[in-house]
């Protein structure tokens, strides 16, 4: 492909994911997942630009998601990357604009690329294409936003009406935004070839973008800019100052900025892309059988139609069935028909109120150090797989209302507890007292496979007290 100017290309992996539930969820959202392929969205959403000459991405996330984010942005190769964090999430607008701030203070003024994390463009070639032909539009200070080509009535997503030509019918001026419409409507936008699909996606200098921001959203300007003055360095991430970030309003790009300005223009572009805003979304992008059925993992499927399957563990036996969901998760199963997809949301809004956790995490939880699996729990006991990754180590620390038994099934475990240090291998193991501070390191090349088993009066997450850590908690 040929190679234009450099833009720096800005992901926002931000977001819940909740109507993806019970795959997707809070502090593992959709955007982290591998829906189908080898990589996850976010890793997908960077490899699909790589043709293009690009600075090094920025990455837009929160506290919680930072060592998912790392993790993943390293296993791709891509080093060196910036992820800045948001203290609370406050909508686009703020979040690209403490991109652009960060983009200007390394010098120059660069195209920015905006992107969500968790969409899915099945022709990339084209997408990079419509990208490629805007950055001379860019150039000239142009506040650019990408335009799908609709192919259905969509109801969910929001329009964007065109106006005049400004390059030979491949770029346009902005007549108006509308909101989601109704069926009717949606028809009406359709058969008039003059609305494409909102689809979040956005290219613009970062001076453009900072001075449209300043010039129709200042409140906004100036939080960020307070945020952006008072940013400090940890490990791989940008933190900014918490307070004047927390104190900003809270708003989209749309509303603040691309709405307003008179610079804004429109690229249309027709690459077979998703939101994968629900499961009915994912079913219509993924490849289907003869019999127009998703099947992923363990699945038998008898006299089945137009439905989505799903297994991360157990076998799905289905017969009979049409237009459904079926997806099965290491701790939670959801069951719906294919036109009742968007309730999902209240089955999560159910788990909320009922102080539930399949809401917020899954059985298995992704550390920076590994992950662990919580394979049983009782009055008073809980038993978790632990991994540990070559060369990583937990915080030392230590617990008031548990104690906690460690068996090696694998590898090689570095065990501190209190001022005694010992290794562990295969089949060996070692307790840890009430009240004792403890380490675990994996000081081997292959990784460490440990059963935990905890005993005490409360086994929450929450009771933890570190003493040092590698990755900046304590």
């Amino acid at each position: 492909m040929h190679k234009s100017a450099s833009i720096t290309p800005v992901v926002m992996a931000g977001g819940s994911g909740s109507r993806l539930w019970p795959m997707s969820r809070q502090q593992f959202p959709k955007q982290f997942l591998n829906l189908g392929g080898s990589s996850s969205m976010l890793q997908k959403t960077l490899a699909r630009i790589a043709p293009l000459d690009q600075g090094t991405p920025i990455v837009i996330s929160n506290e919680d998601h930072r060592f998912i984010v790392a993790e993943q942005l390293r296993t791709s190769g891509i080093d060196g990357s910036k992820i800045i964090l948001e203290p609370e999430g406050r909508n686009t607008a703020p979040a690209i604009a403490l991109a652009a701030f960060q983009a200007i203070a390394e010098g120059g003024d660069p195209i920015l690329l905006v992107l969500a994390a968790d969409h899915l463009i099945k022709d990339e070639q084209a997408f990079c294409s419509a990208v490629e032909s805007g950055i001379a539009i860019a150039q000239e200070n142009k506040l650019i936003t990408f335009g799908i080509v609709p192919t259905k009535p969509e109801t969910g997503y929001g329009y964007i009406r065109r106006g005049d030509d400004i390059v030979d019918g491949s770029c346009h001026l902005i007549a108006e935004f509308v909101e989601k419409p109704n069926l009717e409507k949606a028809r009406q936008y359709m058969d008039s070839g003059e609305y494409y699909w909102n689809s979040g996606m956005f290219m613009f200098k970062a001076s453009c973008y900072l001075r449209e921001l300043k010039k129709y959203r200042e409140d906004i300007y100036l939080s960020c800019e307070q945020a952006f003055r008072n940013t400090t360095k940890d490990l791989d991430f940008i933190r900014v100052d918490e307070q004047a970030f927390c104190d900003c309003p809270e708003e989209s790009i749309d509303y603040a900025v691309m709405e307003k300005t008179e610079d804004g223009v429109v690229i249309p572009i027709d690459c077979g892309w998703s939101d994968v805003g629900s499961w009915s979304a994912l079913w219509e992008v993924s490849e289907k059988d003869d019999n127009g059925n998703v099947m992923q993992g363990d699945v038998i499927a008898l006299d089945c139609e137009n439905s989505y399957f799903h297994s991360q563990e157990k076998l799905i036996a289905a017969i009979g069935l049409e237009d459904v969901v079926v997806l099965d998760t290491k701790d939670a199963i959801l069951v719906t028909k294919m036109s009742e997809v968007q309730r999902v949301k209240e089955v999560v809004n159910q788990l909320k109120a009922q102080d539930r956790s399949e809401w917020q995490y899954h059985r298995e939880v992704y550390r920076p150090w590994g992950k662990y699996d919580s394979l049983d729990s009782g009055h008073r006991f809980q038993v978790k797989r632990i991994t540990v990754k070559p060369g990583e180590k937990l915080s030392t620390q230590m617990h008031h209302h548990r104690a906690e038994h460690w068996i090696v099934v694998s590898g090689t475990a570095k065990v501190v507890i209190n001022d005694e240090e010992f290794l562990l291998t295969e089949n060996q193991s070692t307790h840890i007292p009430l009240g004792e501070k403890h380490s675990l390191e994996n000081p081997g090349k292959l990784p460490l496979e440990i059963i935990e088993v905890q005993s005490g009066s409360y086994l929450g997450e929450d009771d933890i007290v570190r003493f040092k850590d590698n990755y900046g908690r304590v």
